[in-house]
């Protein structure tokens, strides 16, 4: 069958030059085989079977070609054009949907420049805050877009993916026996300890027909916009999963291309945005399992590779299978939670900070940003971009927002997740608020007061372009205006370089200096 194939996709390659196309590129998967031309691109899938995935046959290819196509026109219909049959007509001759024999099948899409996919761009160091904060918006939108599916628990749910991942690791020999025993009793234990969540998830909608794929290569941007393409149409039990396994490929990915801080961005981004804060603690684990997952794929596509295959080429797939086995057992170790809160006036850096310190705190991918600004716009029900009216900043709300902000920090905390929150703070009573909620957890509290010369505040408020603050030089007056009284937290110089102060910040978490517990205002 694969010599099939091999004739298949000469044919196609040959087409392609006869139609003067001035080169052809060919890409292969483990479960694909690609033909770049001219303005198309070609896809078909291998002939193969796995534990997950049946292309046995012409027809079986075919049904999932069709299949993927309908399922990507849902996130990417300008890439998926259609899907085409490849006959055998009479003299032996291939031909596209021709009245003769089906030999294969190809998904046809719209051919894309592939320096616009992100892993692409990860690769040379083009990814921004800015375009990883548009794709989790983008992921946010997709999740709510599909319905639930209930199907059996939660539980159930992720212990079937642990089933096909532990046969996907038995399909080739690089890792032994021992070491994925041991790994996947790993997850077993920490799937126990998650039970209750995942089932209460599954019970409230959050396990839908998801992407199932969706790490960096499979982003594109098309026309300056994001776009999820390549998604998982081969096994519905893969693509049926909690929207957050969904998410924790792409934070998975960003976190082992060494991208921590967008990993955290990402995460939290999404977060901000769709409710799905209950599920934060889960991220670790969902993020470990999908580095399992792409260490038995690219080990099953090494097992795949032919025997006349360079030897280098084959040392790197085992290399490259071996890192991620390792990131899943590395994510998987427990990492005891955290709060760390930042105070300080207006334009002394404190969601800046927050945002820099996050991926260092807590497991993979980092510590749950709780910032006052975008709490009190999402109680508006507008977005993080969008400026209240002073109204909103009456003392009754923004005693709302401070209460808010503690009451979700305990939840976060008892679920096992850290937490790191900014806010102006400049209250005794929101301090001790705050830090109540980590001792009442036994939860380490770190708090942390910026402050610079006022005169520093007003340039940076000055300068303020876009964002979720909404602080004016008039706001940060009365700010000045006020008294501080009974500050025990950590004071810190934010008038000097941004890393200077997450690095000392940083320091103080690392040591855990004892504060006075008894004082109000510790």
């Amino acid at each position: 069958m694969a010599e099939l194939q091999d004739e298949v996709i000469r044919w196609l390659s040959e087409t392609a030059l006869a139609d003067h196309e001035e080169s052809v590129e060919t890409i292969e998967t483990h479960i694909s085989r690609i033909v770049l031309s001219g303005q198309r691109a070609f896809k078909m899938k291998r002939a193969i079977t796995l534990p997950y995935a049946d292309f046995s046959t012409p027809e079986r290819r075919l049904a999932a070609c069709k299949k993927e196509v309908a399922l990507n026109r849902r996130t990417a219909p300008e890439l998926y054009l259609g899907t085409r049959l490849i006959t055998r007509e009479a003299g032996g001759t291939f031909t596209f949907d021709g009245p003769g024999e089906l030999v294969e099948a190809a998904v046809e899409m719209r051919r894309f420049d592939q320096s616009c996919l992100l892993d692409h761009m990860a690769e040379a160091g083009m990814l921004t805050p800015s375009l990883m904060t548009q794709v989790a918006g983008v992921i946010a939108d997709f999740h709510r877009s599909v319905p639930p599916v209930h199907a059996g628990s939660g539980a159930a749910n992720i212990a079937a993916v642990m089933d096909i991942n532990r046969a996907g690791f038995a399909t080739s020999h690089v890792f032994a026996a021992d070491e994925v025993a041991a790994l996947d009793s790993s997850f077993r234990a920490a799937l126990r300890s998650h039970t209750g969540l995942l089932d209460r998830r599954e019970a409230a909608g959050r396990v839908r027909h998801c992407h199932g794929d969706l790490h960096l290569r499979n982003i594109c941007l098309l026309d300056g916009i994001p776009r999820l393409f390549d998604c998982i149409e081969f096994n519905d039990a893969l693509a049926t999963i909690d929207v957050l396994y969904d998410l924790a490929f792409l934070l998975m990915d960003l976190w082992h291309r060494k991208c921590p801080t967008l990993a955290s961005l990402v995460a939290n981004r999404y977060l901000d945005i769709a409710d799905e804060e209950d599920g934060f603690a889960l991220l670790p684990f969902f993020m470990a399992l999908r580095a399992a997952v792409r260490a038995h794929v690219i080990a099953t596509q090494c097992q795949a590779m032919r025997t006349e295959a360079p030897p280098e080429e084959r040392q790197r797939l085992v290399a490259e299978a071996r890192a991620y086995f390792a990131l899943a057992g590395e994510i998987l170790r427990p990492v005891p939670p955290r709060l760390v809160a930042i105070g300080g006036f207006s334009g002394s850096g404190k969601t800046t900070v927050a945002d820099a310190l996050a991926p260092h705190l807590g497991a993979p991918p980092g510590a749950r940003v709780l910032e006052s600004d975008r709490i009190r716009k999402a109680m508006h029900g507008v977005s993080a971009e969008t400026r209240l009216p002073d109204a909103a900043y009456s003392a009754t709300i923004s005693a709302s927002v401070y209460r808010t902000i503690a009451e979700r920090i305990g939840s976060i905390l008892e679920s096992g997740g850290s937490v790191v929150t900014d806010a102006v703070f400049d209250r005794t009573s929101d301090r001790v608020r705050v830090q109540q909620a980590a001792i009442a957890r036994g939860v380490r509290f770190l708090g942390v007061w910026l402050e610079t010369d006022p005169d520093v505040l007003r340039q940076r408020v000055r300068g303020r372009k876009g964002g979720p603050s909404d602080a004016t030089l008039d706001v940060l007056s009365r700010q000045l205006a006020g008294t501080l009284t009974e500050l025990t937290w950590h004071r810190i110089d934010a008038g000097r370089d941004l890393q200077a102060v997450v690095d000392e910040v940083g320091n103080l978490v690392e040591a855990d200096p004892p504060l006075d517990r008894t004082s109000p205002g510790a």
